[in-house]
């Protein structure tokens, strides 16, 4: 056997120590160190003052931030559903992780805030009832956007905490829209005919560098790719350069830009890099490049970059764009797509920027992260009744 260790661990409880023993192990301990960690963020704290709590003072047995605390510690442990609280409510790791009291009086203590009819039964978590009212209060309009801000501040404290405490320099934000499929008429999800699938059609933001979770804004699944993109894009930008960083750049996909969005980016002196559909004219611009150079080609693939300004129809102006011919083994015709950027050449060439936009696959990997935890939630979520008993539904 190793060595025992029983030592102080959790600056949140100072009597919470660490004892290492094969008959008392609980598959939960990592609570504690979210616990730790949202101290530490104060993140919790700041939910707490934000959101706003609707109960009656007399009537209350859980505060409204261990509440808080108990929903995101169960999801972050794994434990999704609501009805898991009630499994494990003396589970002691738990009880002590989202406790704000002292020494074991998370444990010992059994007495309720409400004058305790009946001591002698364990407190614990809170119960699946309860958890649900917390949801659904927390979903109310006026909490939204009290929750949008959450991912921003979370973020920027925990980027900040690994910088000295300072914003960092530049950030990039990476933006998309995401298909999430529902199995049902939920409201609000629609036929795609793009995605040929019933959907959601969620804006997504992240930061480029650490993967964070930037933002969201939920979609009906008929919209197009950008509906909405360019007040969500500059409201978030506003919000990144306040909390994570000095200067945000963007990265887009195909389908987002617009005359009226890349123009509120240069604007603002936002440095963005976005690919572009193809279309007739580009088709034709490209077709010059498309030519491989006299003699026997490689064995690895090639890559060349042409520097070009395109102005589309609905631009107001030219603006560079570069193209990317590719050269892929075995293959007979070459491959090209474009990139509309506003970096200038001077500071960033076709092959770095090229380089930039790649590093957006570190972003889709999160982005599909995201959906993995998404989906199960947004397709099973509840849909109106249009018959109650076999009766047509009351409007009222």
């Amino acid at each position: 056997m190793g060595e025992r260790i029983s030592q102080p661990a959790f600056d949140f409880n100072r009597s919470v120590r660490l004892d290492v023993r094969p008959e008392r192990v609980t598959s939960d301990a990592g609570a504690l160190l979210i616990r730790e960690t949202m101290d530490k963020l104060g993140i919790d704290r700041w939910l707490g003052r934000h959101l706003v709590d609707h109960r009656r003072e007399d009537r209350v047995t859980h505060p409204w931030c261990e509440l808080l605390r108990t929903k995101l510690i169960l999801l972050c442990q794994g434990w999704r559903d609501n009805d898991d609280a009630d499994f494990l409510r003396h589970d002691p790791a738990l009880r002590l992780s989202v406790s704000d009291r002292r020494g074991d009086a998370a444990l010992a203590d059994t007495s309720l805030r409400s004058g305790g009819k009946n001591p002698s039964c364990p407190q614990g978590l809170a119960s699946q009832p309860t958890l649900s009212r917390l949801v659904d209060a927390v979903a109310a309009p006026e909490d939204l956007p009290a929750l949008h801000a959450c991912l921003v501040e979370a973020a920027g404290r925990r980027i900040r905490s690994t910088n000295g405490g300072r914003r960092v320099a530049t950030l990039t934000v990476d933006v998309d829209s995401l298909p999430a499929a529902v199995h049902g008429h939920q409201p609000g999800s629609m036929y795609n005919g793009h995605y040929h699938d019933r959907i959601y059609h969620p804006l997504i933001a992240t930061a480029g560098e650490q993967g964070d979770l930037l933002g969201g804004k939920l979609r009906s699944g008929n919209v197009h790719t950008a509906d909405g993109a360019e007040a969500f894009i500059l409201q978030m930008l506003d919000q990144v350069e306040a909390k994570i960083c000095v200067q945000a750049h963007l990265r887009l996909d195909a389908g987002f830009p617009s005359e009226p969005l890349l123009a509120a980016l240069e604007a603002r002196r936002t440095r963005y890099t976005c690919r572009i559909r193809k279309n007739a004219v580009l088709d034709r611009m490209a077709q010059p490049y498309l030519k491989r150079p006299v003699g026997r080609p490689p064995c690895e693939p090639r890559l060349w970059f042409h520097e070009l300004q395109y102005q589309a129809d609905g631009w107001s102006r030219p603006r560079r764009v570069v193209l990317i011919v590719q050269e892929k083994p075995d293959e007979l015709f070459l491959h090209h797509f474009w990139l509309v950027t506003n970096w200038p050449v001077e500071q960033i060439d076709g092959p770095a920027l090229l380089g930039h936009y790649r590093r957006r696959g570190l972003a889709e990997a999160h982005f599909g992260e995201l959906m993995n935890v998404l989906e199960p939630a947004l397709s099973s979520s509840p849909r109106a009744k249009s018959h109650y008993r076999g009766r047509a539904a009351s409007a009222e």
